[in-house]
């Protein structure tokens, strides 16, 4: 047993109550982020901006005394990392120099990708100074499937045609891009650890859209593969692995990949999260909804997911992140039940 909470469930301790945190706990649901935000020049900008990123790492850390803090930054700063063109526009999303061809995906530049991204490891140097010690940083990265969607899209996408087109029938091309990413992400993530983080989540928010066979050869071995490395690096990391979307496929992500926790979108039942927990811990599942509409639907939501899953090791989350018109009173409440 540590004193710390969320290392302990990582470790299959049951804990009463469960550590909670938020995916997306900073961001712009809090009106201190709001004001922070103006001043830079941009949404990467404030990524790696180390002052201002960890500032606000840390407000609903100062807000809320939630169980971890992730470090604020982006998935897809990996592509900048690589030498692609990004930028987020505001309504649009992310949006990025798309891959056309095979001769469009970059060999890995160790050196200049470190380089680029530099400052994200010391927002993680200065969170460390700062942070209790019973509050650890979460570092993350995008895994390879879902980074590559959006490299292959040029950005968000309604039916992400062009990812499966590549996956189907442009195997060797894919598998190119797929190796990059791969390499990418375990170096990414190893200097993330070398800065100081104690724990990772690696986040397949587009796993939903890849059928059986896809998901198995471009999830789940590619997830395998980081995993092994970076337990290889650092034996002692604990690795949370997001698949949203999985559905059934869940429990062999759950199974084969390595991974220390499995996090749960809202989809989940929770008799397959109840029956997870028996080989691995699990962290969710809350639907974003639920804690922005607030009231007895939050309560009874809340109570529901407690009541199947307290008596197994288990990390109170939402099924996604926060959304930006939650009240900042329905977070409070939220936590007061989850610690009652």
């Amino acid at each position: 047993m540590s004193n710390v909470p969320i290392l302990d469930t990582l470790n299959k301790t049951i804990k009463s109550p469960p550590p909670i945190w938020f995916m997306r706990q900073a961001g712009r649901y809090l009106p201190e982020y709001k004001e922070i935000r103006k001043l830079t020049g941009g949404f990467i900008e404030l990524c790696l901006n180390p002052q201002m990123a960890c500032e606000v790492t840390m407000q609903p850390i100062k807000r809320f005394n939630l169980n971890a803090a992730i470090v604020f930054s982006d998935i897809l700063l990996v592509t900048l990392a690589l030498g692609y063109k990004l930028k987020f526009i505001e309504g649009q999303g992310p949006v990025i120099s798309p891959i056309e061809t095979e001769k469009d995906i970059t060999s890995f530049n160790e050196d200049k990708f470190h380089t680029r991204i530099k400052n994200v490891y010391e927002t993680i140097n200065r969170l460390k100074e700062i942070l209790p010690k019973e509050i650890p940083v979460i570092g993350f990265a995008g895994s390879p499937w879902t980074v590559a969607a959006y490299m292959l899209e040029g950005g968000s996408s309604r039916d992400y045609t062009k990812i499966k087109i590549w996956a189907f029938t442009r195997t060797k091309s894919f598998q190119l891009l797929i190796d990059l990413l791969i390499d990418a992400t375990i170096a990414y993530l190893d200097k993330q650890i070398s800065a100081g983080v104690q724990i990772i989540q690696l986040f397949d928010s587009w796993a939903g859209i890849a059928p059986e066979s896809i998901f198995r050869k471009a999830i789940i071995e590619p997830t395998k593969k980081i995993v092994k490395q970076i337990k290889s690096l650092h034996p002692s990391i604990k690795i949370i692995g997001f698949a949203r979307g999985a559905g059934a496929m869940i429990r062999d992500y759950a199974s084969y990949t390595g991974i220390d926790a499995v996090g749960l979108d809202s989809t989940i039942p929770l008799s397959i999260a109840s029956e997870l927990q028996n080989i691995i811990p699990v962290q969710g599942n809350l639907d974003p909804i639920a804690l922005l509409v607030g009231g007895s639907a939050l309560k009874t939501e809340t109570n529901r997911i407690m009541q199947s899953l307290s008596s197994g090791p288990f990390i109170f989350n939402l099924g996604h992140g926060i959304l930006p018109n939650t009240p900042v009173n329905n977070v409070i409440e939220l936590i007061k039940q989850v610690r009652s």
